[in-house]
């Protein structure tokens, strides 16, 4: 099986640890969550590993290839982004799949079984699959509900629970036919594949996840490791 890991971004909401750390480098437990990321594909079974790095990239292709073991029987290949092509248009820096393709964002820390993932994408026959993962979010006003100016009800601060995006996808080779090589995101991906009449699924997760994206959710990330670290290494 083959992953491609999207290390590239700038890291803004990171900073200033970024401004001289990538972030896919940035330390759980350890190891950097990079590290951990390709040792639990490498337990499931993938054996080739696309990593397109950007920012401070030079920084994550030496951690690799002085510092950290790289599991046998896995290939790491990078790939430089020369200007920011979008969660889907940096995928034309590598080479065409010939099966599906196992993309993720190289700052997610989980649990999930990336093996059973692709095995779910081609039972399904899908062009893309989305893994999920329910997400509350409290309101802090209370919300009228109604028509036009009549009132009909009230509903204090309530909870709403949405599916989201885990920042890992499959793609079959054909998906990537939809994605123009020009800067392209994930959302457009989707509603190219929706236009064009592709089957879109989704994988929904319901065990540990964190998306590393600010220095709170990094701390709930190091917390989780740090209590419990088995479920998450290799």
């Amino acid at each position: 099986m083959r992953a491609a890991i999207l290390a590239g971004g700038m890291g803004m909401r990171m900073r200033p640890y970024t401004t001289v750390v990538p972030k896919p480098l940035i330390p759980i437990g350890e190891r950097p969550i990079l590290e951990l990321i390709v040792r639990q594909l490498a337990a499931r079974g993938f054996t080739e590993v696309d990593l397109l790095i950007g920012h401070l990239g030079a920084l994550i292709r030496a951690y690799f290839e002085e510092s950290a073991s790289v599991p046998d029987g896995l290939e790491l290949r990078y790939h430089w982004e020369s200007e920011p092509m979008g969660t889907a248009g940096a995928l034309h820096q590598i080479e065409p799949p010939e099966g599906p393709l196992l993309v993720m964002n190289g700052d997610i820390l989980t649990t999930l079984d990336y093996g059973e993932l692709v095995r779910f994408h081609a039972s399904e026959g899908a062009a893309l699959t989305i893994a999920t993962h329910s997400k509350e979010v409290q309101l802090a006003l209370g919300v009228v509900e109604g028509s036009g100016a009549v009132v009909e009800g009230w509903v204090e601060k309530p909870t709403l629970r949405y599916e989201v995006s885990m920042g890992i996808y499959v793609y079959s080779p054909r998906a990537l036919e939809h994605v123009p090589t020009a800067r392209f995101g994930i959302p457009d991906v989707v509603f190219a594949l929706l236009g064009a009449g592709e089957g879109v699924r989704r994988f929904h997760f319901d065990g540990p996840w964190f998306d590393i994206g600010t220095p709170p959710e990094h701390e709930r990330a190091v917390a989780a490791y740090d209590a419990d670290p088995q479920p998450f290494e290799a």
